[in-house]
């Protein structure tokens, strides 16, 4: 462990930099050394390996894995938290980069470089967003190793949900086609200043080499429209989805099933007959 000098107790650096949470940054600060030092466990970090981190806030999170030996760049929205950030990455010994902007608007690969780790306490606001695009990213595998990422706790479970359960769409079938995830922790409300209504997880995610031919672009237009209209069966939710009825045909899927009874590897077949240049879809039904 490469640890930083003696630093003041994270409330002190929040007082001093007037860094009370706004809510319209979604921010509940993690304060809890032990805590944060749990997380940074998860980063299946190798020496000298780079992390890209969102929404460092007052660097909680940051100093865990800079004292795990990672080089961390990260990027704030919240200018009033750029002063404490700096003043940490004087004392990294030029493992810390801080980047003052909006990862929404970033590219988190130009920023951090292919290879990087993803490891951010998420602001609720923005977190299921940037996670869609992270799914999305383009080549795959992607640029980043692997991301451990904090969530309200029902997010989390929409992510690792599987066919059949009450938080199973659109955001576990795409976690699930490119990626392994598993929640890792959960923590209460009180762990966090202020204590948001909800409970939280951090979510451990591992891109699928072998994802390389999926077309998450239209997997992820598909299960939009048919999650859109979870209630109805599929032959009504993708009615309006151009060829959708003849590929469910082609690939022996019952259109009267609901979106949820279908795996994540039955939406890909679906996306890959769509995407497919002659009309008809791939010549195996399902049930052959």
């Amino acid at each position: 462990m490469q640890l930083l000098p003696e630093r003041p107790p994270l409330r002190e650096v929040i007082a001093a930099a007037g860094l009370g949470a706004r809510k319209s940054l979604g921010q509940h600060f993690l304060l809890d050394p032990n805590l944060l030092a749990r997380i940074a466990r998860e980063v299946p970090l190798a020496p000298g390996d780079k992390v890209f981190e969102v929404g460092p806030g007052p660097g909680g999170l940051t100093r865990a894995l800079l004292d795990a030996g990672a080089h961390v760049v990260a990027i704030e929205r919240d200018r009033r938290a750029i002063a404490p950030l700096a003043e940490l990455a004087r004392e990294s010994g030029g493992r810390l980069t801080v980047i003052e902007g909006d990862a929404l608007s970033e590219d988190g690969r130009a920023l951090a470089g292919e290879g990087a780790h993803i490891a951010a306490n998420l602001p609720y606001n923005i977190g299921t967003e940037l996670l869609l695009r992270w799914l999305a990213a383009e080549p795959w595998p992607p640029w980043w190793r692997s991301a451990t990422l904090m969530f309200q706790k029902e997010v989390a479970e929409r992510i690792v949900a599987r066919p059949g359960d009450a938080a199973y769409g659109r955001l576990a079938v795409l976690a699930a086609l490119r990626t392994r995830a598993r929640i890792a922790l959960t923590l209460p409300p009180r762990a966090f200043t202020p204590p948001p209504s909800v409970s939280s997880a951090v979510v451990c995610l591992s891109p699928r080499p072998e994802a390389v031919t999926i077309p998450v672009a239209r997997v992820a237009s598909l299960t939009a429209a048919a999650f859109g209209q979870r209630r109805k069966m599929l032959r009504q939710s993708l009615k309006g989805v151009p060829g959708a009825l003849a590929a469910l045909d082609a690939l022996g899927i019952d259109p009267t099933l609901r979106p949820e009874t279908l795996a994540p590897a039955d939406f890909a077949a679906l996306a890959a007959a769509l995407d497919a240049p002659a009309a008809g879809g791939p010549a195996a039904r399902r049930d052959s």
